[in-house]
């Protein structure tokens, strides 16, 4: 090949190099993605976990609603209050102080404390049991069914199940809520990490079914709501409720309660004036 046609084609080879830098380049900077200075800033300090606890597609997502006004600076339920102080930092705001929530499992039915009506063998998935007999082998059509569904979704593992019913590890929980979109039968709901008392039961069965079905169901008999001297219980369906807006935590409705239903998660509870000292009863 001659000198010549070296030349040529070096030349046609740089031309094309060059076009096509002088193409990208163009492109970048015609097709150029702004970047939200605040949201990458955001983003930086929210957790990672992409749990969807916040309501929103991923921390990204959350990230571009809150650098849009769109979302409070402490909705990532994850990074609590220490997160939104951050965030609020970034985005000229006071973070308000937001209620530690955490999940808890509205039902004690054991399989010492539960009726069986059959031998289930299948697939060990919660979700499946909505087409076997009954919703699942346990007598009781509102409790726990112990498979561990919830378990399976929790991205922090705290969940575990004992004894057939499934428990929180309040220090481990984010109240991200996926354990309570899974599970079948409504059992999971949040409550504040502050709460002393809470009524471990979800049945809508009348007293004696429930005391045919389960030893540690809620019968509806009304006596907490008696004794309450506050007025943050109340009955309905023929299941207790507590309102932890209400309750001080005086431990009377779990003293009177004739079934145990009502549970103590945490910390020495205040004595109500008058009542003297209270025992102290873990959740079991």
């Amino acid at each position: 090949m001659s000198i010549s046609g070296i030349l040529i084609a070096t030349a046609i080879v740089g031309g094309i190099g060059l076009f096509i830098g002088l193409f990208l380049g163009g492109s970048a900077i015609l097709f150029k993605v702004e970047v939200n200075e605040k949201e990458e800033a955001i983003l930086a300090q929210l957790p990672g976990n992409n749990c969807g606890g916040c309501g929103y597609p991923g921390c990204a997502g959350l990230a571009a609603a809150i650098a849009a006004g769109e979302a409070p600076v402490n909705a990532c339920p994850v990074g609590g209050a220490a997160v939104g102080k951050k965030v609020g930092a970034i985005m000229g705001v006071e973070a308000e102080e937001g209620e530690h929530m955490v999940a808890f499992v509205q039902c004690r039915g054991t399989r010492d404390k539960i009726k069986v009506d059959y031998d289930y063998v299948g697939l060990h998935d919660c979700r499946m049991l909505s087409f076997v007999p009954n919703g699942g082998a346990k007598s009781c059509n509102f409790g726990c069914l112990g498979y561990g569904s919830c378990a399976e979704v929790c991205p922090f593992d705290a969940i575990h199940i004992f004894n057939g019913v499934a428990q929180v590890d309040r220090e481990a929980c984010k109240a991200c809520g996926k354990c309570i979109s899974v599970c079948p039968k409504n059992l999971i709901t949040l409550i504040p990490y502050s709460a002393k008392y809470a009524a471990a039961c979800n049945s809508g069965d009348k007293g004696p079914i429930t005391m045919k079905d389960c030893r540690a169901g809620c019968i509806g008999c009304g006596i907490c709501t008696k004794n309450c001297p506050e007025g943050a219980i109340k009955v309905e369906n023929f299941n207790a409720t507590i309102d932890q807006s209400k309750c001080i935590g005086c431990g009377i409705c779990a003293d009177k309660c004739p079934k145990n239903v009502i549970v103590m998660l945490s910390g020495r509870p205040v004595c109500a004036e008058g009542t003297g000292e209270h025992e102290e009863k873990g959740e079991d």
